[in-house]
């Protein structure tokens, strides 16, 4: 039987946000994911591959090419695909479009966390940075919030605008400080290297959600936002010794390890504990996620044929 082939925009007609954050809990109530990341090079182009087997789940395969001198051919720079391999034959069930399982990964893996660690009463909601996947967030929070209004902050005023425009005319703000103090869930997707959100800013009962960080120079939040929030990650094993949001603070002793209080392999502890404390939420991804979002995909492609 040939394998299954999804393309984006087919298969995202079948895709439901709060399903894949019941997809995401069914797949961490499974045996913890094995992955790996590989990756090939050729001058500025990159080869990377992230694999992850979760046993009764499956395989998948999620290959990504990088080549930055394609956006003078007028061509995404950024291109891929996911093969998902059937647990007990390792056959290949279907591949899946990479755009489409990364957008559902990315902003799926904030809503899950956002579901388990924000007030339910949220309903004011900043978004931080005006890119691809900030549009992303805005459409996954407004499944879990459907009451929330929304603001976006981006160091371009003229980027803000256009995603204010695309989504539906919500607010721009001028100052990101005030934007987060006045903020119940704070969501951020920047390229920053260097702390843009204050801890001083921060007030109590809020989420704070970062993703845009995930090389080893990378931060969004300041050492203060991580001492007066509790802290939580999506999989102490792709963020710990990986991602500069968790790492820079963790040799510079700013924070312990003990700070990291659970990740979704631990459901028990990653709960908001009272409607005053401040939680820190940080998206690192992985393979074990493109698996579990490619997984939900193809079941939702398959009931709705």
């Amino acid at each position: 039987m040939p394998p299954t082939i999804i393309p984006f925009e087919e298969g995202e007609r079948a895709l439901d946000w709060l399903s894949l954050c019941a997809a995401l809990q069914a797949g961490h109530d499974r045996p913890r994911a094995e992955i790996a990341d590989s990756f090939l090079y050729r001058g500025d182009d990159t080869l990377l591959n992230r694999a992850a087997w979760i046993d009764g789940l499956g395989l998948a395969v999620k290959s990504a090419t990088i080549f930055p001198g394609n956006a003078v051919r007028d061509l995404p720079t950024i291109n891929g695909g996911v093969n998902l391999y059937d647990d007990a034959t390792g056959t290949l069930a279907a591949i899946v479009d990479f755009h489409l399982v990364t957008k559902w990964k990315t902003a799926g893996d904030s809503l899950y966390a956002a579901t388990r660690l924000a007030r339910s009463d949220s309903r004011r909601i900043l978004i931080v940075g005006a890119g691809t996947v900030a549009q992303s967030l805005w459409q996954a929070y407004r499944a879990a919030f459907p009451d929330a209004e929304f603001t976006v902050w981006n160091r371009t005023r003229a980027r803000a605008e256009e995603m204010a425009e695309t989504c539906g005319g919500i607010a721009v703000a001028d100052d990101l400080e005030q934007a987060v103090c006045a903020a119940d869930i704070v969501t951020s997707a920047t390229m920053s290297t260097e702390p843009i959100l204050k801890g001083e800013w921060l007030q109590p009962g809020q989420h704070i959600d970062l993703i845009g960080a995930y090389r080893p120079d990378m931060r969004e939040a300041d050492d203060e936002a991580l001492r007066r929030a509790r802290l939580f990650v999506d999989s102490i094993d792709t963020t710990v010794g990986h991602i500069g949001e968790i790492e820079i603070p963790l040799s510079a002793g700013t924070i312990s390890r003990d700070d990291i209080l659970a990740d979704f392999y631990d459901p028990r502890a990653f709960q908001r504990l009272s409607n005053d404390e401040i939680t820190l939420f940080k998206n690192g991804g992985g393979a074990h996620l493109d698996l579990m979002t490619s997984r939900y995909i193809l079941d939702a492609w398959q009931s709705a044929r």
